[in-house]
């Protein structure tokens, strides 16, 4: 007997401002938008800057460095396309930018993070039409 066909795992909707963030994934390069009139970075995407209120932005590439500001461990997944993973990582990474990106961990395990422990990002595609950012530990 063959083993059950493995569930897609939920998708972002890759239209508008998401769509334009997760393009950029997919030619590997981690990129936020950037006030062109105070200079703030910003994710997720949107319209205008939270700071000055100005519509006027870049998307502009990411060292694609950070540092793990927090992270939990999944131990029951909450979806089933994600059964076979856990235990897993989610961190919410500080960016050299300053702003913070949820993802999860690759190349270690849940049981080696620490706080401010330097990580870079790495790009793990999901299939055909999906990239996404994970992070990796910087040794």
């Amino acid at each position: 007997m063959s083993d059950p066909p493995a569930l897609p795992k939920p998708r972002p909707v890759l239209e508008g401002l998401t769509g334009e963030y997760y393009g950029f994934c997919a030619r590997g390069e981690l990129r936020f938008q950037r006030c062109d009139d105070c200079g703030r970075w910003r994710h997720p995407p949107r319209v205008l800057c939270a700071r000055c209120g100005s519509p006027r932005w870049t998307w502009t590439r990411s060292t694609g460095r950070g540092r793990v500001f927090t992270w939990t461990v999944v131990h029951q997944a909450m979806h089933p396309a994600f059964a076979s993973e856990v235990p897993y990582a989610v961190l919410v990474v500080e960016m050299d930018e300053g702003v913070r990106l949820a993802a999860n961990l690759r190349g270690a395990a849940p049981d080696e993070l620490c706080l401010d422990w330097p990580v870079e990002v790495e790009f793990e595609v999901r299939d055909g039409t999906l990239t996404v950012p994970t992070f990796r530990p910087v040794r």
